[in-house]
């Protein structure tokens, strides 16, 4: 798997290049999980609209999308809604989460979510809901091992679903590291210094310089802080930092 990376036009400032390219690489699954995001507002909005607290069956009418983006996302290996505590009638917390599987059969994931069996049950921790909760914006969250939905090294990418302006949970989507390190190694190569991408944590998600690892941590700015500036360029130190524009990553060159 992977894009075939092209050429810089002569002139280009091959790092802001780069970075454009790496965004066009997960902007198609944000646009999954926008998508995903448009549904469950609008099943959660209905259900409110009927006087009533929505249940667990009512996030099945979200399944036939998520089937055909499962189908349709080269990229996209798990997708679905993740519950808010509390937003449920019939159940404390709640994933409608589907996943694609080896043999591309689309299954439900069925996690145990009781507290008093599961050390996975409280998920509101996790970056991958935490950092949508808490900042209203979409969040690139891993490289980690995923042992809730699949044992792969992964990055989840996801968005707030907001009802009438209180939380009700994230959108989200499952991208196995090895596909999205394929899919961005090639972009990176094109740089004449070592390269790698941090999340705004400073988690490594792909590199090409053996000093950084994925999964590692990078220390330096608030790399958060400027992905919310909208500045196309920074600097740290001996370090220059790139946003990927329009999604929570920046590329870092030594």
């Amino acid at each position: 798997m992977g894009v075939s990376p092209g050429l810089a036009a002569p002139g280009t400032d091959t790092a802001l290049w780069v970075a454009e390219r790496v965004g066009g690489v997960l902007e198609t699954v944000f646009e999954a999980v926008a998508a995903t995001r448009a549904d469950t507002a609008a099943v959660l909005s209905r259900v409110t609209e009927e006087g009533r607290r929505p249940a667990g069956a009512d996030l099945a009418a979200l399944r036939p999308a998520l089937h055909r983006r499962l189908a349709d996302g080269e990229l996209v290996s798990g997708a679905g809604f993740v519950a808010a505590p509390g937003l449920l009638a019939d159940v404390p917390a709640w994933l409608e989460w589907w996943q694609r599987g080896a043999d591309g059969g689309i299954r439900p994931l069925l996690p145990d979510l009781d507290p008093g069996r599961s050390a996975y049950s409280d998920y509101t921790h996790w970056d991958w809901f935490a950092l949508p909760r808490d900042t209203g914006r979409r969040a690139v969250a891993g490289p980690y091992v995923d042992y809730l939905c699949s044992d792969e090294y992964s990055l989840t990418l996801s968005e707030p679903v907001h009802v009438r302006g209180e939380f009700a949970g994230v959108a989200a989507a499952d991208v196995y590291l090895r596909h999205f390190e394929a899919a961005v190694l090639p972009l990176l190569r094109h740089l004449a210094r070592p390269a790698h991408l941090v999340n705004a944590r400073g988690r490594v998600a792909a590199s090409a310089d053996p000093a950084h690892l994925a999964g590692s941590l990078t220390r330096g700015p608030d790399f958060g802080e400027l992905l919310l500036g909208g500045a196309r360029t920074g600097a740290h130190g001996e370090l220059r930092l790139v946003p990927c524009r329009g999604v929570p990553l920046v590329l870092v060159l030594a």
